[in-house]
């Protein structure tokens, strides 16, 4: 039987409402098919528009064995290319970031135009043809300020999800602010550990002192249920909607991602200890708003996002084995606030350093309990983990429709 088989076989036979099997946390065979059905082939959040601001600026990302760079051409279009020399393979930009005019192999000098193109090699013979030669693109939009790429051959449609989120997040002018810090941290866990931890406040009071200041606890909060029958919420989505903000919970027919604007403690605008906004230049006119609490945005499997009156925080999920998880939380502000005069960098990202770190140490006991072989799939709290539930069903799902697939190889160099 072969692993594929395997988990299909095992995930059809799931217990609905169970953690998974032990194998699917932990084993190098089974991580491997996540990448393959997930990170190969779903339209994934890698970065920000206003990281590349300018013509020549680029980035460079690992997804599994994919090496990608991000570049900004002199048309100001942003794309993705593989970074892979067409000539014997090596990488063509070894920096995570950098401005360059050309992007030049550093083994053989192979040279290429920031949209991929080759232009220039040496000794290759008159007939050589650089026009069959450029460095292979990478599936690649900008939604609102939010990069995402896609390493399949042929991608999904991003329509549906543009459609939906680009109405929510515009009014927060992601294109028009800076990074005012960036931060990674590595989890010793994997990656459906990390969306689980995520996906639930179920174990906040008793781990997140500085987070609970300002985010409720309230499942119907960072659940999938329960909003309908909350009051609170309903009259936080009519203040919204009157101030021109779209607000209403929404979540994709298949489960992939969701959005809705969500209140914040009583007296709560920010992330902060206080519960005061952090930046004094508001995101847009429309957020300079009191009450407007958080947007909250989740597209599996890269990434969940805030988005408040005054910044705005992404944060992005790469595994980096099978038990080892990259989370990047990047908080950005107006482009014209001023660090030491608009906000203080230390109030800003205060609330998060501290409740990544407890999360990654959540993740990391759970991922040490979960190698035991006395470990066996438990229940979730329906009326707590409802979010939780939601995650596992649309992996278990998703997956059970793409192990049945034997259609054409996912990825464009496979």
């Amino acid at each position: 039987m072969t692993i594929r088989q395997k988990m299909l076989d095992e995930l059809k036979n799931r217990r609905d409402g169970f953690t998974l099997a032990r194998p699917f946390y932990t084993d190098p065979d089974y991580f491997r098919v996540d990448m393959e059905n997930f990170y190969y082939r779903d339209w994934l959040f890698v970065a920000h528009d206003c990281e590349l601001p300018r013509p020549g600026n680029y980035l460079t990302i690992q997804i599994g064995d994919y090496s990608v760079i991000l570049t900004r051409g002199r048309d100001k279009v942003i794309r993705a290319l593989h970074n892979s020399c067409r000539h014997r393979g090596s990488r063509v930009c070894a920096n995570e970031k950098g401005t360059t005019a050309k992007l030049v192999c550093p083994y053989h000098q192979w040279t290429y135009d920031l949209d991929g193109s080759l232009q220039y090699v040496r000794h290759m013979g008159e007939d050589f043809d650089k026009a069959q030669y450029g460095l292979k693109p990478v599936h690649c939009e900008s939604i609102e300020g939010y990069i995402f790429i896609c390493l399949a051959e042929h991608a999904p449609d991003i329509a549906p999800l543009r459609d939906r989120i680009a109405p929510y997040i515009a009014p927060h002018n992601i294109r028009e602010t800076k990074v005012a810090f960036k931060s990674s941290i590595v989890e010793k866990g994997n990656w459906k550990l990390v969306w689980e931890n995520n996906r639930e406040c179920y174990h906040c009071a008793a781990n997140h002192p500085e987070l609970c200041r300002t985010y409720p606890e309230a499942a119907s909060v960072t659940g999938v249920q329960g909003m309908a029958d909350d009051p609170e919420i309903q009259a936080h989505w009519a203040h919204c909607e009157a101030g021109g903000l779209e607000a209403k919970f929404f979540i994709n027919p298949d489960g992939q991602f969701r959005i809705t604007r969500m209140p914040l403690i009583p007296g709560a605008e920010s992330y902060t200890m206080s519960g005061q906004r952090a930046v004094k230049k508001p995101m847009g006119p429309k957020t300079n708003v009191a009450g407007i609490g958080a947007l909250l945005l989740f597209h599996y499997p890269t990434t969940w996002n805030h988005f408040l009156g005054d910044h705005a925080i992404s944060f992005r999920v790469l595994p980096l084995g099978p038990e080892e998880t990259e989370v990047t939380t990047t908080w950005m502000v107006p482009k014209d606030a001023v660090e030491g005069i608009d906000y203080d960098l230390e109030e800003l990202t205060h609330v998060w350093t501290f409740t990544n770190d407890q999360d990654r140490q959540i993740v990391e006991e759970n991922a040490r309990g979960i190698r035991s072989p006395a470990y066996e799939p438990g229940p979730y709290c329906e009326e707590d983990e409802g979010g939780v539930m939601q995650f596992v069903e649309w992996y278990a799902n998703t997956s059970i429709s793409r192990l049945s697939d034997t259609a054409a190889p996912l990825s464009i160099v496979a």
